[in-house]
């Protein structure tokens, strides 16, 4: 301990006697450090701490799986069979959300709603913190409805009174009475703050409605794998036994956090990586900064390893100074990782999952502490070994041990930088290929304009019932009329599925000849549409019999898109009408209904004819089996993403078809200023239903919300690659700097032979140029090989982008011509005279 001592009041000597050498690497290994433990806070709360629920590596997520290894949602029926027939799970149920109009609050609100089977709290392990969790005569059709609600709802909206039997909400105007509140931060799923029975929906016979996600918890011993290969023997036996009425082939199972999180786990292990480059250049910085203070003190360590001095004793000491430096760096790092967590999570797309859990807490500490003492023992025990290694009696010989000293570090010098101009070029490489495919991405045409367009989205009550229907048409066409109305609106319409911010429901449609319809067939379709099959299963189950049959023709079915929208909707957005017309007065609720249809599904299904007039069947997808005649094609629309190809979409009219307008967004092209625009807006929707909270949005905004996922990569990644540049300049220069100093007296015998200025600037920056070169040459092959990783998160460019991988190059090089000129100057200055004199 007293040797320790010694030790650390001799290193903090050192420090203070070079303050400048102290501040600078203090400094650069915090940045490194902070940039780490920013970034490792983000992996370690999105992807590797356990989630908030007892034993959760048991929880797992399911899905069917079709012959072309698609994952779907569980329709009812196979999600029946697998819980009755599973004996790996102790406990599966299904779930889904939606956003809904609730009121009973201290105010309206649009509302994340999720609709739970039984045993989904007791896989999750989740009880009430206040009230009771639901009951069984609850969990049943028919049921009077009863919610659990968030923690924070209850807190927010309902005044946190523990009174619950006296709260009411009004759910899309059905009553609901509040029976419990769970516990502060569960919000699962999709950030739901209200739960309901699952029960209290009607189950669909049908194996091919996939509506319902499904998890399960495993049993106390039993393996993933178990659990998958049972599943899919289960999927096989109801393929067997129910043959074409199912899809499903086979069941995927994997953890609910692998299942949450794998989406974005490839770009934030590529950003960590990123971050723990950045720390290698920044101890490199400090080797050489270190090295340098090294070879200063040569005369000094073989004076003491003269009188005595182990090596090992040397080495400690080093040790120990580098332990100092990279543990103040470490504190310092930590404390700037504080805010850069904060700065992270701004910038962090909304849609990235569990941010909640994000902080820099006990785990994240011991990284950097871990991070902290690492690099020191690497930078301690490097620069001890190579300080410690010359011969005494060189060191100790006058002149010898500076030109001896200055060869060795000359070339450890050189070849750190070489490495962090190496790693340098993979950082600004990874940048530039996400930046080029930021640039490609933006420059897709959606299909649509979105300047000076005003988005409102509602949630409107459900449209179960047939005598709900027309008023929920009427309303709608009220809605549009008064907002025409409004000073500088050009142009109003709506969809169910708005592009780029709500993914558009998909299905399987059928291409009918209105012939091939028997008057019989033809009766119960109408019966149907107007609800009286409902008390009759027998006609019910023959005319699902004769569209069963029809969608086993795999000649005349395909697969679309499917959405709700208006006339004005087209004109809106400026989405091009090819052939054909628009919808308009004439398709009224009981004329014949009309589709639209995407120019990529005209030219799928009717290549070389014309589209308008054939008959479509896509009553899967609404409960409406009346047929659908196509009247025109409209353009392409890239809805999920501008980075995926537009799918082929059928449109039908909200007049004939407003059951699946539960949630619709109204799109405003406006010449005026989109405040004035809104607040008139939000009046008028006040005035038609004071019980809709409307929420408005610009399509500029909708668009970036879209990308917020690659701007976050790109910007996280940029910051990166121009912090390295920078510490990769200051090594190049301090280095180049270092050398002049040390060979000041051959400068000076050179140009006492009769070097010119230019010899000496063209021999400074030629060993800087030799050093750039090599290390250029060596990042290029490895990024070769390491931006294959991130080819996932490219658009439109290779991760051997030749251009990106040029420029890149060209930048570095100039970058080291630009950081050595400046030390080459001053030496071509080297007075020979003075230069010898001091020697």
């Amino acid at each position: 301990m007293e040797s320790l001592r010694k030790d650390i009041r001799y290193a903090v000597r050192m420090l203070a006697k070079n303050p400048g050498f102290t501040l600078i690497g203090v400094f650069t290994l915090a940045l490194g450090i902070a940039a780490s433990t920013a970034l490792f806070s983000v992996v370690y709360g999105v992807l590797l701490r356990p989630l908030p629920y007892p034993k959760p590596s048991q929880i797992v997520r399911l899905w069917e799986v079709d012959s072309a290894g698609n994952r779907m949602n569980f329709a009812d029926p196979n999600f029946e069979d697998v819980r009755s027939q599973n004996h790996s799970l102790q406990g599966v149920a299904e779930y889904g959300a939606s956003i809904s109009s609730v009121l009973g609050g201290t105010q309206p609100t649009r509302t994340m709603i999720a609709s739970v089977s039984r045993d989904f709290f007791s896989v999750l392990g989740v009880q009430p913190v206040l009230g009771r969790g639901f009951a069984p005569e609850d969990q049943r059709f028919g049921a009077a409805p009863a919610v659990l609600v968030s923690y924070g709802y209850w807190k927010q909206y309902l005044g946190g009174g523990s009174d619950l039997p006296a709260i009411r909400l009004a759910i899309e105007t059905r009553p609901a009475s509040v029976v419990g509140v769970l516990p502060p931060r569960f919000r699962f799923p999709d950030e739901a703050e209200i739960w309901m029975p699952r029960e209290l929906f009607e189950r669909l016979p049908s194996r091919s409605a996939h509506n319902w996600h499904v998890i399960g918890r495993l049993r106390d011993g039993a393996a993933l794998s178990q659990a998958h290969a049972e599943l899919s023997t289960i999927a096989r036996r109801l393929k067997q036994q129910y043959g074409q009425d199912t899809m499903t082939t086979d069941v995927a199972v994997a953890t609910l956090q692998d299942s949450l999180t794998g989406r974005v786990r490839p770009a934030l292990l590529i950003l960590l990586s990123s971050a723990g480059f950045l720390l290698l250049i920044a101890c490199a910085n400090v080797a050489n900064l270190l090295l340098a203070q090294a070879a200063t003190r040569e005369r000094e360590l073989a004076i003491r390893a003269a009188l005595g001095a182990e090596r090992g004793r040397l080495v400690r000491q080093f040790l120990t100074e580098a332990l100092l430096l990279s543990l103040a760096g470490g504190a310092l790092g930590v404390f700037t990782a504080l805010w850069g967590v904060n700065a992270l999570l701004a910038i962090a797309p909304h849609d990235l999952p569990r941010l909640e859990e994000v902080s820099v807490n006990l785990p994240v500490l011991l990284f950097a502490l871990g991070i902290s003492v690492a690099v020191a023992a690497g930078l301690g025990v490097s620069t001890a070994l190579r300080a410690t290694s010359g011969s005494i009696g060189n060191a100790l010989a006058e002149g010898g041990q500076r030109h001896a000293g200055t060869l060795r570090s000359q070339r450890l010098g050189r070849a750190i930088v070489a490495g962090q101009l190496a790693i340098t070029l993979v950082l600004l490489v990874g940048a530039g290929l996400l930046g080029r495919s930021l640039l490609r991405v933006l420059s897709v045409d959606p299909g649509f304009q979105t300047e000076r367009v005003v988005t409102m989205d509602l949630a409107l009550p459900g449209t179960f019932l047939n005598t709900e229907k027309a008023p929920r048409a009427q309303f709608l066409s009220e809605l549009f009329a008064r907002l025409r109305g409004i000073p500088g609106v050009e142009e109003v319409g709506g969809t169910n599925a708005l592009p780029l911010a709500a993914g558009m429901a998909d299905g399987s449609y059928v291409l009918m000849n209105p012939e091939q319809i028997s008057p019989h067939v033809r009766d119960l379709i109408k019966r149907s549409a107007e609800g009286s099959l409902e008390s009759d299963q027998a006609l019910v189950n023959q005319l699902s019999s004769f569209f069963d049959q029809l969608f086993r023709d795999p000649t005349h079915t395909g697969e679309a898109d499917y959405a709700v929208a208006s006339e004005g909707y087209f004109r809106a957005l400026g989405i091009p009408l090819l052939r054909g017309r628009l919808f308009d007065d004439r398709d009224t609720r009981d004329a014949p209904h009309a589709a639209l249809i995407s120019e990529s599904l005209a030219r799928q299904r009717w290549p070389n004819e014309d589209p308008l007039g054939h008959s479509i069947e896509f009553g899967n997808m609404d409960g409406d089996l009346r047929l659908l005649t196509v009247v025109g094609v409209v353009g392409d629309v890239r809805e999920a993403s501008l980075e995926a190809p537009p799918r082929p979409t059928i449109y039908v009219n909200y007049r004939q078809r407003p059951q699946s307008t539960r949630t619709f967004s109204v799109v405003l092209r406006t010449g005026a200023e989109p405040g004035a625009v809104i607040s008139a807006a939000r009046e008028i929707v006040r005035q038609l239903d004071p019980s809709l909270p409307p929420r408005f949005n610009t399509y500029t905004r909708v668009i970036a919300g879209s990308l917020e996922s690659r701007r976050f990569s790109l910007t996280l990644a940029g910051i990166f690659a121009a912090t390295a540049l920078l510490l990769a300049t200051a090594g190049i220069y301090g280095v180049t700097a270092y050398s002049v100093t040390r060979r000041t007296r051959e400068i000076g015998v050179r140009v006492a032979l009769g070097a010119r200025g230019l010899d000496v600037l063209r021999l400074v920056l030629g060993q800087g140029m030799v050093t750039a070169v090599i290390g250029v040459a060596i990042g290029v092959c490895g990024a070769c090989l390491l931006t294959r990783a991130m080819q996932s998160l490219l658009f439109g460019v290779t991760s051997t982008d030749p251009l990106t991988f040029a420029a890149v190059a060209l930048l570095l090089v100039l970058v080291a011509l630009l950081a050595s000129f400046i030390p080459a100057r001053r030496a071509m200055r080297v007075d020979p005279l003075v230069a010898l004199r001091d020697e």
